[in-house]
């Protein structure tokens, strides 16, 4: 692992739809790697909406659980609305995170909360699609990174093949 590593654990995922979303989020965002657990997922996979191939550059591997084999320098951080949990806003993100993600008919189970080095939940009124909330996560510890240079050719190289548009300065 490098200096800074994530990884997406998706605990029984029950939507193709969302686990495609997941993996779209994860390449946008750079995650290394992401994991779920459960039958749900594998029985629907044919219906994912993986729609950049970010499945074809970053592994989505099936563990028997949640955390699975993470060497001892990645902080585990569980992502649930649950009492106690961190507010996402005024949480500081580590330089390795393992995130956990409930299911979306369901909660992460407590034995794993437990286990956690930290739990924060997104302030909202009811709880985030499963996809929506990995997007929130993954921009929000992007958005408290220090910043550098690197925005435009981020832009340049990101952008649409249709998008050529500019802001006057």
């Amino acid at each position: 692992m490098t200096d800074s590593s994530v990884s997406i654990g998706l605990n029984n995922p029950k939507s193709p739809v969302n686990v495609g979303l997941v993996m779209r989020a994860a390449g946008c965002f750079q995650v290394d790697s992401v994991f779920y657990t459960g039958k749900r997922y594998d029985r629907a996979a044919p219906f994912n909406t993986d729609t950049q191939n970010a499945g074809l550059s970053i592994p989505l591997t099936w563990v028997p659980s949640l955390p699975h084999d993470i060497p001892d320098d990645v902080q585990v951080v569980c992502v649930e609305l649950v009492e106690g949990a961190i507010a996402l806003p005024a949480y500081e993100h580590p330089d390795k995170a393992l995130y956990i993600f409930g299911p979306e008919d369901g909660t992460i189970q407590q034995d794993v909360i437990d286990r956690a080095d930290a739990v924060v939940f997104m302030p909202t009124i009811g709880s985030l699609n499963l996809a929506a909330a990995v997007n929130v996560l993954l921009y929000d510890r992007l958005s408290k990174m220090p910043a550098d240079d690197c925005y435009k050719t981020l832009i340049r190289d990101s952008r649409d093949v249709n998008n050529r548009a500019k802001v006057k300065c």
